[in-house]
C-alpha cells in the first residue's frame, strides 16, 4: 500500500492529500530515510511524522485496505511521541 494512502487508512493524518503533501514536504521518514508518497509500506517498517512542532514514531503492525474508526489503531503502535 501507499505511504500517503496508508497514513490516510491509518488515521495518522486526517486526509490524503495532506499525507501526500507531507511527503513532498519531506515530513514523512520511513526508517530513517526521507520517503515519497509512492513508497511501498510494509509490516515492520518504522514512520516517523514531522506535523508542526509534533513528532510522532510509530511502528507498522499491520496493511489493511480497509478499516473502520474502532480499529485503525490496530494498524500501528506508537513508538514515541513529542
Amino acid at each position: 500500500m501507499r505511504l500517503d494512502k496508508y497514513l490516510k487508512v491509518s488515521r495518522l493524518i486526517k486526509r490524503r492529500t495532506i499525507a501526500n503533501e507531507a511527503c513532498d514536504a519531506g515530513r514523512v521518514l520511513v526508517n530513517g530515510k526521507i520517503a515519497r508518497a509512492s513508497y511501498d509500506v510494509k509490516c515492520g517498517d518504522i514512520l516517523e511524522l514531522q506535523l508542526g512542532i509534533r513528532t510522532v514514531k510509530a511502528e507498522v503492525l499491520a496493511v489493511t485496505e480497509h478499516v473502520n474508526r474502532d480499529t485503525a489503531s490496530e494498524l500501528y503502535r506508537l513508538i514515541d511521541q513529542k
